[in-house]
């Protein structure tokens, strides 16, 4: 008997425990668009990594750093840690990435488990994101990749050496990693819209992701056996359900527990669900860092716990971390600043007021678009014609990256002012965007503008263009695509004149831009079906079949072309400021305290101002309605005829 009981007494105990047996936890430290901001900002004369609750700035990846350890030394469970991709161009840093690879080796010191690429990391073309893979794995080592739907043709010379380099680095569409007795399958995808801003990533091509998607999760759960899939998805979200490319995959492929979403700088709080589906996104450049907290329990995964954690002063920095830190700062004063007589962390400028750049007419915007007029007529030997100088600067929101604030000190350093501009290569092989110069005919700067008005609501704040020599006004209850109502051409220092944008129009008009806007001016017709085209020409009126043709040439003496880069006339418009002060800075202007009245929205219905110099658009669109009008009218005459027919029987 006391053997019976016994036994009772042993099952009843391991009928209790066999749940608690099965259950496991799990926790996922996650970050996305990390964007090479290695230190805190901004600006970064404020940061000061090992002192707590010392500043006001944001993010710093020894901070990161911290987040990543403290959370593992508070879980007695499998911490993962991840990123969602873009985790390169964005500051100083990344200039020698392809030398140094700083941002895979410091991820890797950092501790993550899997990271998928983004758009950005193929913006030096797939020879540069080869050399970067190499670099790393040569120099110190980089985290697991996982990218699962670049399609490689080994016919392209630079896509077999980049397929090449994803072997030797390890770079592979998927993982599979046991802890704890759990299989978690991850895997990485390049979503659509990245696809799309990625230019530079040609000849390489990305199979649909959804699609890729389903596969991926097809072959974790029945081949590889996973009990939790995670996808790194650098798709993006969006206001709209409709648009929001990881709420889509999460609806479209059931099977994937957790999305670690990236691309879009969306600042979640906790994360979303669609089905069985958490979907998180951690802001971007290293601002804040989701952990979320997660039980698995009978073949299903559930959430425990999230925190978006910010990254402030009031997390100090990791000390190992910061060294590599500060040691990469010294290298790039050494190998790249200090042979053109600059450094890092030298002041250019000082400011008593914060420039930023929103989706309007902005201080900072006005500021970098009018350095590209500035820098081109100061620079190129061209301009001392007056017929060849530049009369209008363009500069989209979308590159525009990050404010200048003013922060305790009110200095401005490289480092900040660069920040603010970072991206790009050049046709040389050289980073940062080169500017180039072309003409347009008054109706095709109406045109461009149009985009401003048009294409922005659709395609989302960074088609917000910033404008240099014009201002325009424009009703956005107007017909799309003619929403413009009027130009003027000029300055505020010169003043303005009214800007005749008819066909009648045959002058032309120095335009001058970098090289991925002009290419976006020059491909926009399209999108358009011919609405918008705009078509660059040479000074002579012929059309420019290849932009990289019009680089403006700092030299024409030497050989080949001295290209003018972006950030470079920013920097040396901002130093030709005068100093107001007498303490030998150059100071901002008050020009650029507020805005200026480039850009005014006058909303109207009055049916006069809808239809007020119409274009193309609307003129279609008051040729359809009176179709209708005429088709309704007949209708009308034929049923009272009928009408009167009947009653004359």
């Amino acid at each position: 008997m006391t053997s019976l009981r016994i036994a009772i007494i042993l099952a009843a105990v391991l009928i209790f425990i066999a749940p608690a047996a099965a259950e496991k936890r799990i926790t996922v430290v996650h970050t996305n668009d990390m964007h090479s901001h290695l230190q805190g900002f901004s600006p970064e004369l404020d940061f000061r990594p090992f002192a707590e609750n010392a500043d006001r700035t944001l993010g710093g990846w020894s901070r990161v750093a911290t987040v990543i350890r403290q959370t593992q030394k508070t879980r007695n469970h499998p911490v993962l840690v991840l990123d969602a991709g873009d985790f390169s161009m964005g500051s100083l840093f990344h200039i020698l990435i392809r030398e140094e690879a700083f941002e895979l080796r410091l991820l890797a010191a950092m501790g993550y488990n899997a990271v998928t690429l983004g758009n950005h990391e193929f913006d030096l073309k797939p020879r540069g994101l080869a050399a970067i893979l190499k670099t790393a794995k040569d120099r110190g080592g980089l985290p697991p990749i996982v990218a699962a739907n670049p399609v490689f043709d080994r016919r392209e010379p630079a896509l077999a050496e980049l397929e090449d380099a994803f072997v030797a680095a390890g770079v592979k569409p998927y993982l599979v990693l046991e802890r704890d007795g759990l299989k978690i399958g991850i895997f990485g995808i390049l979503g659509r819209g990245a696809v799309e801003v990625s230019p530079f990533a040609k000849p390489l091509t990305f199979r649909d992701p959804i699609d890729t998607a389903r596969d991926m999760v097809n072959l974790l759960r029945r081949q590889e056996k996973a009990d939790i899939v995670i996808c790194l998805s650098h798709g993006g979200l969006a206001d709209n359900p409709r648009r929001s490319e990881d709420l889509i995959l999460a609806k479209e492929v059931p099977g994937i527990d957790v999305i670690v979403s990236g691309h879009s700088h969306t600042k979640l709080d906790k994360p979303l669900v669609v089905g069985n589906t958490l979907v998180v996104q951690a802001w971007c450049y290293g601002k804040q860092v989701g952990v979320m907290d997660l039980v698995w329990k009978e073949g299903k995964v559930a959430l425990q716990n999230y925190a978006a954690v910010p990254v402030t002063s009031a997390i100090p920095g990791d000390k190992d971390i910061q060294r590599m830190i500060d040691g990469f700062k010294r290298q790039i004063d050494q190998d790249l600043l200090r042979p053109v007589g600059m450094s890092y962390d030298q002041v250019l400028a000082e400011t008593r007021w914060d420039l930023a750049n929103d989706a309007e007419e902005s201080p900072l915007g006005n500021l970098i678009a009018d350095s590209i007029r500035w820098y081109v007529n100061t620079t190129d030997p061209a301009a001392g014609d007056p017929a060849a100088r530049v009369v209008v600067a363009v500069e989209s929101n979308g590159i525009i990256r990050d404010n200048l604030l003013a922060g305790t000190t009110g200095k401005i350093i490289l480092g900040d002012l660069f920040r603010t501009f970072p991206l790009g290569i050049g046709a040389d092989d050289t980073m940062s965007y080169p500017l180039i110069s072309f003409y347009l005919y008054g109706y095709e700067i109406k045109r461009a503008l149009e985009i401003l008005t048009s294409v922005r609501p659709f395609k989302g704040d960074d088609y917000f263009l910033q404008i240099s020599g014009l201002r325009f006004t424009y009703n956005p209850r107007r017909m799309i695509f003619d929403r413009v109502t009027g130009i003027e051409i000029g300055s505020e220092e010169d003043g303005y004149r009214p800007l005749d944008y008819s066909a009648a129009n045959q002058q032309l008009y120095r335009v001058a831009a970098n090289i991925y806007n002009a290419a976006f001016l020059k491909l926009v017709g399209r999108f358009t079906y011919g609405l918008l085209e705009i078509v660059p020409k040479d000074r002579s009126g012929r059309s420019i079949a290849k932009l990289s043709d019009a680089r403006v040439d700092a030299d024409p003496a030497r050989p080949g072309v001295q290209e003018l880069k972006e950030w470079q006339g920013l920097v040396t418009y901002v130093r030709s400021f005068p100093d107001a002060n007498g303490n030998g800075l150059a100071d901002i202007p008050d020009k650029y305290r507020g805005k200026l009245g480039r850009i005014v929205a006058k909303p109207s219905f009055n049916p006069v101002n809808l239809v007020y110099r119409p274009g193309k658009p609307t003129l279609i669109a008051l040729a359809v309605l009176g179709g209708i009008v005429l088709f309704l009218a007949a209708v009308a005459v034929a049923i009272i005829k009928r009408k009167k027919l009947k009653l004359k029987a």
